[in-house]
């Protein structure tokens, strides 16, 4: 059943308890990837099972790859070395990295792919990362920018120097190295603008490759070596979510509560990771913060930064207006919804006019998610201190988290649907 709204009740008492983190999304687009692209069996644990995976999924297997479910958060996949042309086109939902990760994949597959999603996805643009394959000598089309996609692969590609915008969005030069490491010559990414951006997400991409076989190194701040060779089978663990982790350490410090997640911050690779130091820091969060290297983080920082003891401005979040949504806007529009002078945008910077004397007050405000799920999930962070709160296409949370409505319930949040 489709839920339409949901309205929470600020709780009375502290939150506590235990909580099982999904797996991490960026983690686990990357290894169903990498694994179906490896020669032989794989076994993956710990992985998210949501909407952004599913359709990960559903593409492998229309591209021959066998994946065998073993349980909720396993399964088994044994690839061929390559991917076969599926018989119809991709569906990917508004599953970004599936989408700009096969993009680039599908140059292995021998014959025609068209890579498509739904009418958020057709709104995101792929432009740069086609320009980036036609330079390999993939001919590769995307007539208005976004998806849909089309690729004619050969199951080869240029290698040797590769140029790219250090301004783009870390996914582009994901797919890149992704499909680097099935060349049959070193790859040599540069980066223009002299150094990459949101390095912490490449970082990921590598340490999976890495545990697949596949030799990738950082030479300097503007270079990425990949080796050929491919990929080999492997067990691989996921690590839980940091993004998710986000919204249940935010929780724990807005209500006074100890909820434990099972996860420890210092021993996550994800960059979001680094968003605990400045959640623990609350009600005193800087007063600006620069967030290129956890842009999942964001949202639950700017609705956390409303109950601050001063104003937070964020910068280096141009990225964000090319999510699920236009976020920078979405999360302006959302607090001044609580308050009409909360939250102001100037250039891509977020300024987050603190007010301590929110919590406790009733603000109705009826929250539009912008069918995006960190939209959903960080308001619902707001519900906590104001009463009032209500988050508008709620299951959108499926995206990545589909359980996020009944963990917070489960720690003593009432929540109701209509």
């Amino acid at each position: 059943m489709t839920r339409t709204t949901a309205t929470l009740t600020p709780p009375a008492e502290p939150l506590t308890g235990a909580v099982t983190l999904p797996g991490s999304k960026s983690v686990t687009n990357r290894a169903l990837l990498v694994a179906a692209l490896a020669q032989g069996t794989s076994t993956l644990t710990g992985l998210l099972r949501s909407d952004d995976t599913r359709h990960m999924m559903t593409a492998l297997r229309q591209m021959g790859v066998e994946i065998e479910e073993l349980s909720e958060t396993s399964l088994r996949i044994t690839g061929q070395g390559g991917l076969r042309q599926p018989d119809a086109p991709l569906f990917l939902g508004n599953a970004g990295t599936a989408v700009r990760f096969l993009t680039a994949a599908v140059a292995l597959v021998d014959g025609p792919v068209t890579i498509t999603g739904d009418e958020h996805m057709q709104k995101r643009p792929i432009a740069p990362l086609i320009d980036t394959l036609v330079s390999l000598g993939v001919a590769a089309k995307a007539p208005t920018g976004c998806p849909p996609v089309e690729i004619i692969g050969t199951g080869a590609f240029r290698t040797g120097d590769v140029t790219v915008s250090g301004a783009l969005s870390s996914q582009y030069i994901s797919a890149i190295m992704i499909l680097a490491a099935m060349a049959k010559d070193e790859t040599r990414i540069h980066i223009e603008g002299g150094k990459i951006g949101a390095v912490g997400y490449l970082q990921i991409t590598a340490a999976v490759m890495r545990a697949f076989g596949a030799e990738v190194s950082f030479p300097a701040e503007n270079r990425i070596v990949i080796q050929p060779g491919g990929y080999r089978a492997a067990d691989y663990a996921i690590e839980p979510d940091a993004s998710a982790a986000t919204y249940l350490w935010a929780a724990e410090v807005l209500t006074g509560g100890e909820i434990d997640t099972g996860a420890e911050p210092a021993s996550m690779n994800q960059p979001d990771a680094a968003a605990h130091a400045l959640i623990a820091a609350f009600p005193d969060m800087p007063a600006e913060i620069e967030g290129s290297q956890m842009q999942d983080a964001i949202p639950t920082l700017a609705v956390l930064a409303a109950f601050n003891t001063r104003p937070v401005r964020f910068t280096g979040i141009a990225n964000l207006r090319v999510k699920e949504c236009d976020r920078v806007e979405a999360l302006r529009d959302g607090l001044t919804r609580i308050r009409a002078d909360l939250a102001t945008v100037e250039g891509d910077d977020l300024i987050v006019h603190a007010d301590p004397a929110l919590s406790g007050q009733t603000h109705p405000a009826r929250i539009d998610s912008y069918a995006d799920h960190r939209i959903a999930m960080c308001f619902a962070l707001a519900g906590l201190r104001i009463h009032g709160i209500t988050i508008e296409d709620p299951d959108c949370v499926s995206k990545t988290f589909p359980n996020y409505w009944a963990v917070l319930a489960s720690l003593g949040v009432e929540i109701a649907f209509t």
